[in-house]
């Protein structure tokens, strides 16, 4: 196996998504410990023309300490041979050299799983062998149900969707259906700038830990104590997995800054 010592401080983001990797962007960008790194990120507005551009990206990502992949359901098996690409030209040097974090949905069961956060087990497990990962981030913004996928026609015409999950609306007030691009700017208070914005991140990201609190609380009632790791920066460690359950957005920033420190440090 070849490894590829000669990484410098850069971010490869692997998204078919263009709403995803624009608020991953914006946000690596307004944080001090993240926004001098360059970000390599797919241009197309298509999920075709993403995968093209990933093919294409692959071996570019032997120059990162960082990769973040876009794992939702919708999209991977479509991403399964750039992936398989991009982790053949890293793997010697996962967790040493480079450090990879994943973005994504849950399992298709997962609120009809017995109402216990065990029905991740399978699903990270799967992850962790696949991308070697360090910390795992479901979206709850790209989670859809197989009923909200039906209902929606999600699927059907090979694009992504573009309104939050039905079963989110109702936290969402105004006129029409709530969009994620929508949502995803409130909560990274886009548009605003410096002191104000900051202010607006952390009111708006306490807001967002105290929907998703609620959320856990009504899928997961007997687990909602313990659940509220998830909310943490140490994220919810399941029992036999080692691979923690984190909140996207929550911390990301964090992991990423910590991430990107470790690939840094000389190898004892």
């Amino acid at each position: 196996m070849v490894r590829h010592p000669n990484r410098a401080e850069r971010i490869h983001l692997l998204t078919v998504d263009p709403v995803l990797a624009a608020d991953v962007a914006d946000r690596l960008a307004f944080d001090p410990r993240t926004r001098d790194w360059p970000l390599v990120r797919p241009a197309a507005r298509s999920i075709k023309k993403g995968v093209a551009e990933l093919q294409a990206l692959a071996r570019q990502t032997t120059r990162s300490r960082l990769l973040i992949f876009d794992v939702r359901s919708l999209t991977l098996p479509r991403l399964h041979e750039p992936y398989n690409k991009v982790v053949g030209y890293n793997r010697e040097d996962f967790n040493e050299l480079c450090f990879v974090m994943l973005i994504g949905d849950g399992p298709l069961n997962l609120f009809q799983g017995g109402k216990s956060p065990e029905v991740f087990l399978p699903h990270l497990a799967s992850h962790r062998i696949d991308y070697s990962p360090t910390v795992y981030f479901y979206d709850p913004f790209l989670h859809y149900t197989p009923d909200e996928k039906r209902l929606a026609g999600i699927g059907q015409g090979g694009e992504l969707p573009t309104v939050v999950p039905q079963r989110l609306q109702r936290a969402f007030k105004g006129a029409g259906e709530a969009t994620v691009d929508q949502v995803r700017k409130y909560f990274r208070a886009a548009g605003l700038a410096g002191a104000a914005r900051r202010q607006a991140l952390r009111r708006r990201q306490d807001k967002l830990a105290r929907f998703c609190r609620k959320r856990i609380a009504e899928e997961f009632p007997r687990h909602a104590e313990q659940l509220t790791a998830w909310l943490r920066r140490e994220g919810y460690a399941l029992s036999d997995e080692t691979l923690p359950l984190h909140l996207y957005p929550l911390h990301f920033e964090d992991w990423a800054a910590e991430l990107m420190a470790r690939a840094g440090r000389p190898t004892p």
